[in-house]
């Protein structure tokens, strides 16, 4: 078993926060109480709230596309592919419902404050958009770009409206109905 360092936790457990909390509403006391280390400490391995932003961001990144690399090697049909993409709103909708997408919450904060990172934080959107075009484009679909935003547009929507109104029933109906849109390509 390895052992994970202090500044791999500082990592994960700011990325929790963040995602509960927002970006902007963690301080830096707040993760280090999480992770049990001294102020002292922390600045040790964080020096600005953007440089610990950056390793969360670089963190999604990797988990983002670690999951999507996984989803190919699981060698699935290519709809069925796109469907572990659709089941992310199911399997993770208790927290979806509490916090909303954690993609989605940290970018429209960051573009809210102007902040520097706020592209870096797109980027996982970016990975999801170009994963899903390259599903579409093996299904023979021309359209496959719009495709793959329309997808992550209706993920966002449900995320989104899951969040507001806490309706569990409502995220089972939506991936419902999106993955019988997805029956058409079949």
């Amino acid at each position: 078993m390895t052992k994970i360092t202090t500044g791999v936790r500082i990592v994960e457990k700011a990325d929790i926060l963040f995602y509960q909390q927002g970006f902007e509403h963690t301080s830096f006391a707040q993760i280090a109480a999480v992770v049990r280390i001294s102020r002292g400490n922390f600045y040790y391995h964080f020096k600005t709230k953007d440089e610990l932003l950056d390793a969360v961001i670089r963190l999604r990144l990797s988990n983002t596309q670690q999951m999507l690399d996984d989803w190919e090697a699981e060698g699935n049909e290519t709809i069925d592919r796109i469907r572990c993409f659709v089941r992310i709103l199911v399997s993770n909708q208790r927290d979806i419902q509490h916090f909303g997408c954690p993609v989605g919450t940290l970018t429209a904060e960051l573009s809210k404050l102007n902040h520097p990172l706020e592209k870096h934080a797109n980027k996982v959107f970016t990975l999801f958009h170009g994963w899903l075009k390259h599903q579409f484009l093996s299904l023979g679909r021309d359209d496959a770009d719009q495709l793959a935003m329309h997808l992550i547009a209706l993920s966002q929507g449900v995320a989104t409206l899951a969040n507001a109104f806490k309706d569990e029933k409502f995220i089972r109906n939506e991936e419902k109905r999106i993955n019988e849109w997805l029956d058409e390509f079949a």
